[in-house]
């Protein structure tokens, strides 16, 4: 049998978000594909549509490992000495794009390549677009500022973070006319993290138990009052007729046994609620004891 891929894992710095967390960045990438699409078709005068993957959380190696050897990968920086923030696609998908922003039509694909200094200035102009949607869609999330910084175009030399520095990664297809290609967006994890709780704060166990007490104060149960069983032999339960008379070891000035689910939790006297019969609780369980 083949060897099973082992993963090193490092528990003082986890590398899965909070399912809330991870509802709160995949509604604000959804909202990010949906205006870059709309920002595309605009500035390359063709049909595009951008389509959301998934966001996880990588150590930046992990997620330069990842990327294609040549592609195209646009630094941005964010305010203080935070890591770079990066938006990555084929360089043959860019100039695509660009060609189509000239007034062509390009139908074959182009190989991966550097940009001239002319095409580096639309890819930046586009960047700058997308950008603002990047803001507008994560608004609060995203507090500090950001901007393009540089072009880089070999995914393990463009150093935007440390190597174990995580990051959140979301993964995007961008279909420009008939082409499509794969993108990725990846923000410092310690830009996001701090907003996400307060976004979405996780509960404390003791809030968890308070909420846990609270349901259970709902749910309805069903209430028994029963007198002292009797036990019985097969044959008399067998031979049971109409008329027939089971003694029953209750005293009468013995108050009956209010029981939920079996388990006996008061003592209660036989009495009447208007036309239907009731019984007042005498004494408790926890009283007892």
């Amino acid at each position: 049998m083949p060897a099973k891929p082992v993963s090193v894992y490092d528990f003082r710095r986890p590398t899965t978000l909070a399912r809330e967390h991870s509802r709160v960045l995949e509604l604000a990438c959804e909202t990010f594909a949906r205006q870059w699409g709309t920002q595309l078709t605009a500035q390359v005068r063709a049909w595009s549509q951008v389509s959301f993957d998934q966001v996880q959380m990588q150590t930046y190696d992990t997620y330069a490992a990842s990327l294609p050897a040549t592609t195209a990968m646009v630094l941005c920086t964010l305010s203080g000495p935070s890591p770079k923030a990066v938006i990555q696609f084929p360089t043959s998908a860019a100039l695509g794009w660009i060609d189509r922003m000239l007034g062509g039509t390009r139908g074959t694909t182009t190989p991966e390549r550097r940009f001239t200094a002319v095409e580096q200035a639309l890819v930046r102009q586009l960047m700058d677009d997308a950008l603002d949607d990047l803001r507008y869609s994560f608004g609060a999330l995203l507090g500090a500022p950001i901007a393009v910084d540089s072009i880089h175009y070999n995914s393990q030399f463009a150093q935007a973070a440390a190597t174990n520095e995580l990051m959140i990664v979301a993964s995007f297809t961008i279909q420009v006319g008939e082409h499509s290609a794969p993108a990725t967006v990846a923000i410092p994890a310690e830009a996001l993290l701090g907003q996400l709780g307060e976004t979405a704060p996780v509960d404390t166990p003791a809030e968890f138990s308070s909420m846990i007490r609270g349901q259970l104060t709902q749910v309805p149960v069903d209430v028994s009052v029963r007198l002292a069983s009797a036990d019985v032999r097969p044959g008399v339960i067998l031979g049971l007729a109409v008329g027939d008379i089971l003694p029953l070891p209750h005293p009468k000035h013995r108050p009956l046994d209010v029981t939920v689910g079996g388990q006996p939790l008061a003592r209660a006297a036989m009495g009447a609620h208007g036309s239907r019969l009731a019984c007042v609780v005498v004494e408790t369980q926890e009283n007892s004891r």
